[in-house]
């Protein structure tokens, strides 16, 4: 069995591709990075649980916090919502997915591994520059020239509908994921995460 690297959070794409790359006879090594974010904990302890127990090891958990300590990002310091009040860019995380892919990379190529799987998806995020499909298109040909590791996007043009659907078809256990930007352990229901997610379940129970 062949085996790639999986970039893992406990968010529905990324636990969507696990099951994806699973259905394809492909070996999964997941890593979750532990980057500062105050929902850390409740993420670690989703990725344990909805990611398939067959087809795949068990994920390890990276810590890179040190690098974005002090950061007033509210994806480290958690807000308040009853006092204050988060715009879209108070969640915006410096350079944040490129670090994710360069260590991806790094730890792909110490392990043997060429292919680096992410969940990231068309989605609300596009407005960050270093989520959009322009940056994204670009990060094989920045890894082409350092090494053999190959970036993996295979939701990249989807909607959050459309993986719903398959989440539905490969049996995913949607509720028990979690990706909430603001609150660390019980989802707001209001950040660009939740919001989306909601509004994708509802499109696919209004479509079905």
């Amino acid at each position: 069995m062949s085996e790639v690297l999986l970039l893992c959070s406990g968010g529905l794409d990324s636990t969507t591709v696990a099951y994806w790359l699973r259905e394809r006879g492909v070996g999964v090594v997941p890593i979750f990075f532990d980057y500062g974010q105050h929902c850390a904990e409740k993420e670690w302890a989703t990725v344990q649980k909805v990611l398939p127990k067959d087809g795949m090891s068990r994920p390890t958990r990276i810590d890179i916090s040190g690098i974005f300590s002090g950061s007033s990002s509210r994806l480290i310091r958690e807000p308040d919502l009853w006092f204050d009040h988060v715009a879209d860019e108070d969640l915006y995380v410096p350079y944040r997915t490129l670090l994710f892919f360069s260590v991806g990379a790094s730890c792909a190529q110490t392990q043997g591994l060429t292919e680096v799987y992410s969940g990231f998806i068309n989605s609300n995020h596009a407005k960050e520059i270093d989520c959009s499909a322009a940056f994204l298109n670009g990060l094989d040909g920045l890894a082409a020239n350092v090494g053999p590791v190959r970036f993996k996007i295979p939701f990249r043009n989807w909607s959050k509908a459309d993986v719903v659907r398959e989440a539905e078809r490969l049996k995913v256990p949607i509720g028990a994921t979690y990706s909430c930007q603001l609150l660390s352990d019980t989802p707001c229901g209001a950040c660009p995460n939740c919001v989306e997610r909601l509004t994708a379940i509802e499109i696919m129970r209004t479509s079905a």
